[in-house]
């Protein structure tokens, strides 16, 4: 198919590489858990805060940071926030103790939101009618990150130690600030507010757009029980049900990468559909997978067949189901993507702290059964409220209503960020 318009073929798929190889920095530490507690020797719930910490980074990252992708020329801002997480990186690999590490966590956190700045720069630079096909095509490198870096923490964390993965994650990210200072497009940002308005307005747009806190409900709910099952699956597969390495967690990330060749599929979907059919599939995928996952705590063949299945099957749902959310909140104010952004993310990744907090203590007190069971609450809860929705009248759609401001939403121009 033909590039779309304002960014080529080749940008777009450097971009999604940028996407997949920061993110991962966020989720790697799920697979050399073990081995933080075993080398620093404090307990497997202690290791597991280097993960909780990340992801609250991440939240506040987001919530700092995403929205200057609205005020700030994005060539700039990208390198140097990839410039501070290889900073950040290397302050984790040589931390001497858990609270340094820690700290290095929140860090890398906060600055790793490059993915939360490309995505929707990239949906203002493509036609309305390809935005989910393009959102679905980043959302696939974002993918291969998350589920990649298990692969890549858990095998060079087991040959090398635990501080090998930040080490190399510290030099990717400065070759990565290189190439997209060169790739990354001259764009004008849409935006003159200064910082702190920024900052505030994700919270109005809270307020103001039930699609939005609809989407965010999605997420956070799904991506709560998808962050609980990859950081319990650690303790469980080198646990005595297993007694299996740290590379094993790699091993299930690597068959669960099949997922990141759903999200193009599932963004097509959206561009013909709509968002709400591919939400109800995903949510009930996701309650499905985790009735696959719960014959893991049997151990043997059959416990790992179920946890490879059912943790690929709740990658394609946790996935594909955010290609819909996005495509949904994007449509709504084209001039405030990176805010829209912002708001949708840090409920998501509030969702995916808490469920990262709770799914290591449902584990010490009920094992993987109990995880199980938290993953099928979450994806019910999601399911639930996407079932008894209040539809809105036909003649009424999101565009409906005025801008901050006084503009009428009827007058925005779908431009997004201008490239010069």
């Amino acid at each position: 198919m033909p590039p779309p318009a304002g960014i080529n073929r080749w940008a777009i798929l450097v971009l999604a590489l940028a996407c997949g190889v920061s993110v991962a920095n966020v989720y790697f530490p799920q697979a050399i858990s073990p081995l933080i507690a075993s080398d620093l020797h404090v307990s497997d719930d202690s290791a597991a805060l280097v993960v909780t910490a990340a992801q609250l980074g991440y939240a506040a990252g987001i919530f700092l940071l995403v929205p200057l992708g609205d005020r700030l020329p994005h060539r700039r801002l990208l390198p140097t926030l990839l410039a501070l997480t290889g900073l950040g990186l290397l302050a984790a690999a040589s931390a001497s103790g858990l609270p340094a590490l820690v700290a290095s966590g929140v860090a890398i956190g906060v600055t790793t939101v490059v993915p939360q700045i490309i995505i929707p720069m990239a949906a203002g630079l493509v036609p309305a009618e390809r935005r989910g096909a393009v959102t679905g095509t980043l959302l696939s490198g974002l993918i291969g990150g998350i589920l990649l870096a298990r692969t890549f923490g858990g095998t060079l964390g087991q040959w090398l130690g635990w501080r090998a993965p930040y080490l190399v994650a510290a030099a990717l990210m400065l070759v990565l600030a290189i190439v997209l200072a060169r790739v990354v497009p001259v764009t004008t940002p849409p935006s003159r507010q200064h910082y702190g308005s920024l900052i505030a307005e994700p919270v109005r747009l809270l307020r103001a757009e039930p699609e939005l806190r609809r989407s965010c409900f999605y997420q956070a709910a799904v991506f709560a029980g998808f962050s609980a099952a990859w950081t319990s699956i650690a303790l469980l597969v080198t646990g005595p049900a297993y007694h299996l390495g740290a590379q094993t967690i790699g091993l299930i990330a690597l068959v669960g990468a099949g997922s990141m060749f759903a999200t193009p599929v599932a963004g097509r979907a959206v561009d013909r559909k709509g968002p709400d059919p591919v939400n109800l599939v995903c949510m009930i995928g996701a309650v499905a997978a985790a009735a696959v996952i719960a014959p893991g705590a049997l151990g043997g063949a059959v416990g790992l067949t179920a946890l490879l299945v059912g943790m690929l099957l709740l990658d394609v749902a946790m996935q594909s189901g955010q290609v819909a959310n996005q495509a949904r909140i994007f449509a709504l104010r084209p001039e405030a993507r990176s805010r829209l952004n912002t708001a949708y993310m840090t409920c998501a990744f509030l969702g995916g702290s808490l469920g990262s907090w709770l799914g290591v203590r449902i584990y010490d007190h009920f094992g993987w059964s109990g995880v199980s069971a938290l993953v099928a609450t979450t994806a019910t809860l999601a399911l639930a409220r996407h079932l008894l929705r209040r539809r809105a009248p036909r003649h009424l759609t999101p565009a409906a209503g005025r801008e901050p401001g006084g503009d009428s939403r009827a007058d925005v121009v779908d431009s997004g960020p201008a490239v010069r």
